[in-house]
């Protein structure tokens, strides 16, 4: 009989608030006025309220291991309503529905949509985002991300130092730029000066883009012809931040703007990892005229230098600049630097009265220093000169002197990323910190005062500074409860499996299994090894520095705090019988402690009897007393009772394991076998086996009767931290609740972890989910779960499950995996022929330049392409498709001909053939009752196929299919349905395939009638398109209408009337429908 196995799975992952992966993004929901902070959990989003500090959602991908490394929103939706408060809620609720990118470590980007309604899901988080599509282009991790004004176009950068453009509505790839040789640090996208967007989000011209890089380069990119027009060297180092802003100029004055207007530029600050910031500009009248020859024979530059941003220590300062930012609000001046690892630098660019103040004064002392000068003796004429000479330098005032200090933000941990808020109902600005010990802070700071006719600028800021003359942010939220500042080290169970205890360095918490939830926090030394007490409401823990901590869990106190030992106590385990404990240390003591109860000194509490006579009572409390002391020759790691309370076994430094009598501490046994020191060791509960590992990557499974070792396995790829085993399972494997189970698990800190079976000593189940060593592990009491932490700080809980697991099936299923990992490496290697379009063997690519798929070797724009285990599924499901197509159309042709060779009574009797069961299957309410034919069961089989990865999935079709396919297209195009994706597909097979197909002299018919068919049926596209946007504005312009006459009719002061229909005008020019 097969033996079978229950499997586990992961279900929950508390105690992690963020992972220094990623970057974080906040925002503002205009219903509740709230901020929300996105940030990157390892495989995960999660979303907390900053300002109530809980988690309101998470986002996770089904069977997603990968990790978040990128995050980024689409810009705001803008309504085009005019008139009463139903636009406002209208406009709330398209504010409150983000669209956000999260690119992930294996080179996926998913496309979320993110909500926030007044009710709870049905999972408990207030927050509900959705996958909308993902794409599939980078070979490796990305690591920048930006959207296009509109938000229909994504940009994202590599490691591999390639940028992929995406059509967000589209679903598709559009094109692959290649040009950098090093990872894309930072890119942002320009609007092209002359475009405007149109009612349906889309740019006329696709404008361009900026791109650094690790080689110490920028590019502007031209979207339109996929082509770099100009490359920079930034200088010294790589380049590892980037941010734009538009400056427009308008009537002979400055302004900061977010509409595209006649003149202007943009202004570009990047950050080295060097520690240098430079400013850049880009002109709008330059990227007009594109690249042309100057009257000196030379061709013009489009990226003109400003200089180096002038930051406080900037000589001293080599830190490198992960991250530097404009206000998002453009009204504020202000630049914000991360200048070192715990302080974010705030900067603030300089008003037009500043400066003229600025001048003012720097006149006012040259000409004192003229007086001076012309006391004592010099010529006037010169000295008049020298100050009209210093005067005309002095109006030129250059960007640069602009800049001026403003506050310095100082954290209490290192920085992994900032993100700026803009807060519209108060007079301060909101910066939150994304710290690197899994914690996150919100600070404020004062606006800075605008140029205005009510005072001075100056007067303003001498208003806003503190006592000391220094504008000082606050700290206004946090977000740390729930999570360890540090690795968690050790993890306990209570004997109900309701709670669970994790410690870490200073902190000791407490959490609700069902919930996740932590429901207390304790401070404690460097905490190594903990154990509950009997009864749950005392937990014990061992520290680093040798001391045993006591906490009552129910008040969340320390009771006792004992110097136990003058080394770091590596072992602790509760004896059998309930009565104490024992402890092993680093200072090679054995240690023997009993539970008992002492009155805690104080008055204690009055009562009286019944016989009126008073009592007093004294208060009692747990402790630990040390009972004896047993010597060891070495360093004790670990220690463990056998659950009959017969033996005790001591884990030493010299590689083996010591196993005692427990009543009498007789030596009994010596394990020896380990090549390095057994980190952990467990005893099954029908005290016949014990289990060992060590740094030696090896578990070893031994006999308790004799202390031979029954198997030695080699269980991880690296140091084997904790081992034990199953509680409350039979030993059968079948899940019986009876005792004595020999399955049991292991964890290292390769980041796994493992099932075994310690019987027939095979390998059940490998559980993959952390991201970083796995330092503790916590067994359920009943068998139903087990419990692990390690490194990335958090706790993941994995859970029995209904479904069987067998060795086979199981061993089977991880060699699939295997081969589809190595067919899609080779599938995704750039050295590799695809199509007819591919390089030969000399390297040159013989395809068309003028298709718009792959291009000649060498050149910047190239397709976007990646094999995906998806993308391999769907490739065969279409082929599948193709192939019942032709096989149906050879059926059909072969009763062609029995037909016409029969005779002419035989013919009544010949029945047409029965379509295929699958293709009735797809039949739909009026449909032939014959069946679909085999064109339309193709085209419906494409259509439930994922938009992103359709053009992977043609790739693998051989061009024996191809031509079926394209005999298909043609059908679908004259029957006039699907033109879009017949189109699409269409034009992909020609690039692809393009000299085979002109080439095949069967596909010429087929060729000719698509030609002809395609372009009636795209006309007819056309018109209906044309028809709708029509009739769409024509109703716009009666609703406006209809708005406009209820304000005249409601509004009888005519400046109100006047305002209201200039804020629709204004919202019209935003969002209007332009055909």
């Amino acid at each position: 009989m097969v033996r079978s196995y229950s499997r586990h799975g992961p279900t929950q992952v508390f105690g992690l608030i963020t992972s220094p992966a990623a970057t974080s993004y906040t925002a503002t929901s205009s219903t509740d006025s709230n901020t929300y902070a996105f940030v990157p959990a390892w495989e995960d989003v999660n979303v907390f309220d900053v300002r109530k500090g809980e988690k309101v959602g998470e986002w996770h991908v089904p069977g997603g291991r990968e990790e978040v490394v990128k995050i980024c929103a689409a810009p705001r939706r803008s309504s085009s309503n005019v008139g009463d408060g139903n636009e406002e809620e209208q406009d709330q609720e398209e504010e409150d529905e983000k669209i956000f990118a999260v690119a992930y470590a294996d080179g996926a980007i998913r496309i979320w949509s993110s909500t926030f309604p007044s009710t709870t899901s049905s999972e408990g988080y207030p927050n509900q985002a959705f996958e909308l599509v993902t794409f599939n282009g980078h070979k490796k991790s990305p690591t920048a991300l930006t959207f296009s004004s509109s938000g229909q176009l994504l940009f994202s950068g590599g490691v591999e130092g390639e940028i992929v453009v995406w059509d967000v509505l589209g679903e598709v790839g559009l094109f692959r730029l290649k040009g950098h040789r090093g990872g894309v640090s930072g890119l942002k996208y320009l609007p092209h000066p002359d475009s405007t967007n149109t009612g349906a989000g889309v740019e006329a011209k696709k404008g361009f883009l900026l791109s650094t890089s690790k080689d110490g380069m920028m590019k502007l990119w031209d979207l339109d012809s996929r082509h770099c027009l100009e490359t920079v060297v930034v200088g010294r180092g790589e380049v590892a931040s980037l941010d734009v802003q538009r400056r427009i100029e308008s009537d002979g004055f400055e302004e900061l703007s977010e509409d595209v207007g006649p003149k202007g530029r943009w202004t570009v600050l990047t950050g080295s990892m060097s520690g240098e910031v430079k400013v850049w500009e880009v002109g709008y009248d330059d990227l007009r005229k594109g690249i042309r020859e100057n009257e000196d024979g030379n061709l013009n530059r489009l990226i003109h230098s400003i200089g180096p941003l002038p930051l406080p220590n900037s000589s001293s300062n080599t830190h490198p600049i992960q991250s530097i930012y404009f206000h998002p609000n453009s009204r504020i001046p202000l630049i914000y630097v991360q200048t070192s690892d715990k302080t974010v630098q705030v900067v603030r660019m300089r008003s037009e009265e500043d400066m003229e103040a600025r001048r003012a004064r720097k006149r006012r002392r040259e000409r004192e220093k003229a007086k001076d000068k012309k006391k004592g003796g010099e010529d006037d004429e010169m000295l008049a000169d020298e100050i009209k000479v210093e005067d005309g330098d002095s109006t030129a005032g250059t960007w640069l002197e602009r800049i001026t200090d403003y506050c310095i933000v100082r954290a209490k941990a290192k920085i992994r990323s900032f993100s700026l808020v803009e807060s519209e109902t108060s007079g301060t600005l909101q910066i939150l910190l994304q710290l690197n010990n899994n914690s996150l802070e919100t600070w404020t700071v004062p606006a800075p005062p605008v140029e205005s006719a009510s005072g001075s600028v100056m007067k303003k800021l001498k208003a806003l500074a503190g006592t000391n003359g220094v504008i000082e942010p606050a700290r206004k939220y946090s977000v740390e409860h729930s999570g360890h500042r540090a690795d968690v080290r050790t993890l306990c169970v209570s004997s109900d499996d309701q709670v669970v205890a994790s410690a870490s360095n200073g902190q000791l918490k407490l959490w609700n299994l069902k919930t996740g939830i932590c429901i207390r926090t304790m401070d404690c030394g460097y905490a190594i090894c903990s154990v509950f007490l009997p009864g749950d409401r005392h937990v014990v823990v061992g520290t680093k520095g040798g001391t045993l901590e006591l906490f009552d869990l129910p008040s969340a106190t320390l009771l006792q705090s004992v110097q136990a030992h003058s080394g770091p106590i590596w072992g602790i385990d509760v004896r059998p019988d309930k009565g104490g404990l024992v402890t092993g240390s680093a200072d090679k003591d054995v240690k023997f402690w009993d539970i008992r109860t002492r009155e805690v000194a104080g008055e204690g509490s009055k009562i009286l009897t019944r016989l009126g006579e008073e009592r007093v009572i004294k208060t009692k409390q747990l402790s630990l007393v040390h009972t004896k002391t047993l010597k060891m020759t070495d360093d004790v790691l670990a220690v463990k009772y056998s659950p009959d309370n017969k033996l005790l076994a001591v884990s030493l430094l010299d590689s083996t394991v010591k196993v005692f009598f427990q009543d009498s501490l007789k030596f009994f046994l010596s394990l020896y076998g380990h090549k390095l020191p057994v980190l952990s060791m467990d005893i099954s509960q029908d005290s016949k086996l014990i289990i060992t590992s060590s740094a030696d990557k090896n578990i070893k499974i031994w006999g308790l009767d004799f202390g031979d070792c029954h198997k030695s396995i080699f269980a991880h790829e690296e140091s084997i931290m904790s081992v034990g085993f199953e509680k409350g399972m039979g030993h059968d494997g079948f899940g019986s609740t009876g005792r004595g189970s020999h399955l049991f698990w292991s964890i290292g800190k390769d980041g796994l972890v493992k099932y075994w079976d310690g019987d027939k000593f095979d390998l059940i189940q490998t559980l993959r989910g952390h991201h970083s060593e796995i330092w503790s592990l916590a067994l359920s009491h009943f068998g139903d779960f087990v419990v692990t932490g390690g490194g990335d700080r958090g706790i993941r809980v994995w859970e029995r499950t209904e479904d069987p697991l067998f060795l086979e099936e199981e061993r089977e299923r991880e060699m699939e995996q295997t081969y589809e990992s190595n067919l899609l490496s080779t599938l995704n290697r750039e050295d590799r022929a695809v199509g007819s379009g591919a390089g030969g063997a000399d390297g040159e690519n013989e395809q068309d330049p003028d298709a718009g798929g792959a291009d000649q070797a060498g050149t910047e724009a190239d397709a976007v392409k990646k094999q995906t285990a998806e993308s391999l599924m769907a490739g065969e499901k279409i082929l599948e498709a193709l192939e019942l197509c032709e096989a149906d159309a050879q059926t059909w042709r072969d009763y062609q001909e029995s037909l016409a060779k029969a005779p002419a009574g035989v013919r009544e009797g010949l029945l047409p053939p029965q379509k295929n069961p699958r293709m009735t299957a797809l039949a739909r309410e009026g449909d032939p009752e014959d069946g679909i034919s085999g064109a339309e069961y193709v085209r419906r089989v494409v259509e439930g196929l994922k938009g992103p990865g359709l053009e992977d999935a043609l790739l693998v079709l051989p061009f024996d299919r191809v031509r079926t396919l394209v005999g298909c297209l043609d059908q679908w195009i004259q029957g006039k349905v699907s033109i879009p994706l017949a189109s699409r597909i269409l034009f992909f097979l020609l690039r692809t395939h393009h000299h085979q197909i002109v080439s095949t002299r069967h596909l010429r018919t087929t060729l000719v009638s698509l030609r002809v068919n395609l372009r009636d049926a795209l006309k007819h596209e056309r018109d209906i398109l044309g028809y709708n946007l029509a009739g769409l504005k024509y109703v716009k312009r009666l609703d406006d209408a209809e708005r406009i006459a209820g304000v005249l009719e409601g509004e009888m002061d005519e400046k109100v009337v006047k305002a209201r229909i200039e804020e629709g005008i204004k919202k019209r020019k935003r969002v209007g429908v332009v055909a």
